[in-house]
């Protein structure tokens, strides 16, 4: 009984569905992109890493509608028609009061338009997946 489990689990574990399950969920190579080696000084210390961008944000909250986005895209996210270029944000549920940072990613169409958040940012923020959500987004 022992070696017919001892053999299943081999058999199972060769499987392709099994195996492209296994590498999305725990990041195997192929959805890893390739690392590129970056030269660093010997002398100097690690800087941590710089904002996603520099660009001007605006002062106040702007108000959308955000749904979820693609969940297989990792990370904090707001996908948004409110911004032009990628810049770290700040949103709060005002429903709740929940608030999360994150970045803000530009999307097509009106600044009225709706949004979509990410998978963790859903989490951080407490909100069901299912629903629409409305939130007040401000540009750190």
């Amino acid at each position: 009984m022992k070696y017919a489990l001892v053999l299943i689990c081999a058999l199972v574990a060769g499987c392709d569905v099994v195996r492209s399950t296994t590498d999305r969920v725990f990041g195997g190579a192929d959805t890893q992109p390739e690392a590129k080696p970056v030269a660093v000084a010997p002398d100097i210390a690690e800087q941590p890493p710089a904002p996603v961008a520099a660009g001007v944000g605006w002062r106040g909250a702007k108000t959308t509608i955000a749904g979820l986005g693609d969940p297989n895209t990792p990370g904090r996210w707001l996908q948004t028609p409110l911004v032009d270029t990628e810049i770290n944000g700040r949103v709060v549920v005002p429903r709740t009061g929940a608030q999360a940072y994150l970045t803000l990613v530009p999307a097509p169409g009106p600044e009225g338009g709706g949004s979509r958040l990410s998978l963790e940012a859903m989490r951080a923020l407490l909100v069901p997946f299912d629903e629409l959500v409305e939130l007040d987004v401000y540009s750190d």
